[in-house]
């Protein structure tokens, strides 16, 4: 099932930030952990337009290391008191949507609407 555009670019802001309040992190992590959580539609050209803005808002600053496998530097991300600002008031937003869909959703009978 195809999710708007518009509508996945919200939601993103809020996952990864919320992923990233977990601890340190980099993209190809962050996109694993997405897809562990059945997020829809995830690639890995979108993670870091996402990365990349929520920098540029002071939500979350970022780390160059080397990586622990050996492998090339990664760039780590950690959240800023900024950011923790955002995602709350994400969650906030989050909840009052939800509800209001849910409670529209169980009031819209499928079988009706389709007549």
């Amino acid at each position: 099932m195809s999710i708007s555009h518009q509508m996945m670019k919200g939601l993103l802001d809020g996952a990864i930030l919320g992923l990233i309040s977990q601890g340190e992190t980099y993209g190809y992590e962050i996109l694993d952990k997405l897809k562990a959580q059945q997020f829809p539609e995830i690639s890995d050209g979108s993670i870091y337009p996402v990365l990349l803005r929520l920098s540029k808002k002071g939500y979350v600053s970022s780390l160059t290391k080397k990586s622990d496998n050996g492998g090339p530097k990664r760039k780590y991300y950690s959240i800023t008191d900024l950011g923790l600002a955002e995602l709350e008031q994400f969650k906030v937003k989050w909840q009052y949507l939800n509800q209001g869909m849910n409670n529209l959703m169980r009031s819209v009978d499928i079988d009706d609407s389709a007549q």
